[in-house]
Parts: C-alpha cells; sequence; structure tokens
C-alpha cells in the first residue's frame, strides 16, 4: 500500500510541475512586449547559447555525418544501391538526427548553463532585488533568454545539417567512391522542401527550442535558493528536455509526416 501511495504521489507531483511550467509559459508570453525594452539582453543571450554552442554543434554534426555515410554505404551495397546514400543520409539527417541530436547537445550545453545562470541569481537574491527595485524579472531575466533558445535552435540545426551532409558526402564521394553527381543528384531529386526541410528541419527544431528553453527557465527560476537545490535543478533541466524531446519528436512526427 506504501509503495503504491509513494508513486501516486510522484505522479501528482509530475502533473503539479508539468501544470506549473504550462503557467509559467503564460507569464513569459504575457512578458514578451515588455521585455521588448531589453533588447540587448536578449541579443546577449542570443550570442550566449547560439553562437558559443556552434563548435560543439559542427562537431557532432560533422562526425554523425561521417558515421552516418559510412554505415549506411554497407548496407546499401548489400542491395546494389549505395548510389542511393546521398539521398538516404539526407532523409536521415533531416527528418530526425538533426533536430533531435541537436535538441540533446542544446539541452546538455545552453539549457544547463541557462539553469544554473538564473539558479544563481536566485540564490544570491538577485531576482528578489529585481522585484524590489520594481523591474519584472520575467520580462528582464526569463523572456529574453526563452526567445533566445526559440530562435537560436532551428539556426543550430541547420548548421548541423549541413555538416552531417558535408560529412556524408566525405564519405560516400571521398572514401567510397560514390559518383558526386549521383550523389547530389539523388538528394535533390528526393529530399522535399516542405515536407523535409521546413517541416522537419525548421518546425521540430523551434518546438524543440522553446521547449528546452522553458523547462531551462522554470527550473533555473523556481529552484530552492541553495547550491544542492542548483545543482538538482540542473540535472532536471537535462532529464526532461531529453524526454520531453523524443516524446515530442514522436508527436510531430505523426503530425506532420
Amino acid at each position: 500500500m506504501s509503495a503504491q501511495v509513494g508513486r501516486e504521489n510522484v505522479v501528482l507531483q509530475s502533473l503539479a510541475q508539468i501544470g506549473a511550467c504550462g503557467l509559467f509559459l503564460l507569464r513569459i508570453l504575457a512578458s514578451i512586449p515588455r521585455s521588448m525594452r531589453h533588447a540587448g539582453e536578449t541579443v546577449r543571450q542570443l550570442w550566449f547559447v547560439g553562437a558559443m554552442s556552434l563548435i560543439i554543434i559542427m562537431t557532432c554534426g560533422l562526425f554523425v555525418g561521417l558515421v552516418l555515410g559510412l554505415q549506411l554505404y554497407y548496407v546499401l551495397a548489400i542491395f546494389g544501391g549505395t548510389s542511393a546514400s546521398g539521398s538516404v543520409v539526407a532523409l536521415a539527417i533531416y527528418r530526425e538526427l538533426g533536430p533531435v541530436v541537436t535538441g540533446l547537445l542544446f539541452a546538455g550545453r545552453a539549457g544547463t548553463s541557462i539553469t544554473a545562470e538564473i539558479g544563481l541569481m536566485r540564490a544570491t537574491d538577485q531576482i528578489a532585488a529585481m522585484e524590489m527595485m520594481a523591474v519584472d524579472p520575467i520580462a528582464y531575466v526569463a523572456a529574453p533568454r526563452f526567445l533566445a533558445g526559440l530562435i537560436a535552435m532551428p539556426l543550430l540545426c541547420c548548421v548541423f545539417c549541413a555538416m552531417g551532409i558535408f560529412g556524408g558526402h566525405l564519405v560516400g564521394v571521398s572514401w567510397l567512391g560514390v559518383d558526386n553527381g549521383t550523389f547530389w543528384s539523388n538528394m535533390t531529386a528526393n529530399v522535399d522542401m516542405w515536407k523535409d526541410v521546413i517541416n522537419s528541419v525548421i518546425w521540430k527544431s523551434a518546438a524543440f527550442g522553446a521547449v528546452i528553453s522553458l523547462i531551462a527557465v522554470f527550473q533555473g527560476y523556481t529552484t530552492a535558493p541553495t547550491s544542492e537545490g542548483v545543482a538538482y535543478a540542473t540535472t532536471r533541466t537535462v532529464v526532461a528536455s531529453s524526454i520531453a524531446i523524443l516524446a515530442l519528436d514522436f508527436v510531430l512526427t505523426a503530425f506532420l509526416m
């Protein structure tokens, strides 16, 4: 009986967290017009979560493309379809690997930084000081970081996809001898601009960016004002963001495809 009660409490706490996060999103959306007065802070956060994440995004995108091109070449060689390696690499990266892997990397690099930064602001009473000075912390702290993540994720996803295609091209054409014209012509013939690029790369990555930024800001803003609380909030950001990305990916794929 006690174990069942414990499981019910966990479920209720999880639902309460989801509801509180939804209400926090409404507060952020309502404060976005006021946050336009702090456009410089939004630009600074865009640099912090976007430009500072380029190295890991480009490196991981390149190696994902290299591995994908190598694996798919040998699988397609069984069926005599190595000429289709460009199409398969592009479709795999555009539809799934690009948005999902970029989202996971973004959550691990930028999401944790946002949570830790806001959590430290909470622990050092900076947010309370803003409220005492009649500065809305939602408009000055939360909204710029939310907008920065929402804008940065699609851009980072495009960079990841470009590096992934480049890695697949290096392996397929430069190493394994696939014809360069065949590689690109099959890719351009089979990749649909709306279904594969707009829906998958842009809309998926934008949705992932909004979810990751919301979770990161919410966990940092509501954390306990202690060093232990900040550490737990950072961990929760990574775990919750990873689960949300994979679950949302299934839902968006079902609707968009």
